[in-house]
């Protein structure tokens, strides 16, 4: 059974391209457009990795990372932070918030789809 992974980014563009990335790699892709819309995702059937944003409307990605690691039920969710973001700062403050890793954009797809395997375990393509 593929792995299943919840992309949160409010960027069309962005989420189409992950999505079709993280298909053609063989994992179960869905998505979410903002905050909210991740956390009742994660509620409904929880991923095994979310890669999230963190600029978003309703709930920034910061929020919806401390929202996860908050709760006991979805700890073993892994959290992967794709962002803009990429000042120090920011990387600590998502790393201290319990995301797993933080790649900033743009980024190499190849490099991505490393980490993502790296989080999963090192599941292999079918």
């Amino acid at each position: 059974m593929p792995s299943r992974i919840l992309i949160v980014d409010d960027e069309p563009s962005i989420v189409i391209s992950l999505e079709y990335l993280m298909k053609r790699e063989g994992f179960e892709v869905s998505v979410a457009a903002d905050g909210e819309a991740a956390l009742a995702a994660v509620a409904a059937r929880p991923p095994d990795l979310v890669i999230l944003d963190v600029m978003m409307p309703k709930l920034n990605g910061f929020e919806v990372c401390r929202r996860l690691r908050a709760e006991p039920a979805w700890r073993g969710v892994r959290i992967l932070m794709l962002t803009a973001k990429g000042r120090e700062p920011e990387l600590q403050k998502g790393l201290a918030l319990g995301a797993d890793a933080y790649v900033t954009k743009p980024f190499s797809t190849r490099d991505l789809v490393a980490e993502v395997r790296r989080l999963l375990g090192g599941e292999v393509k079918p």
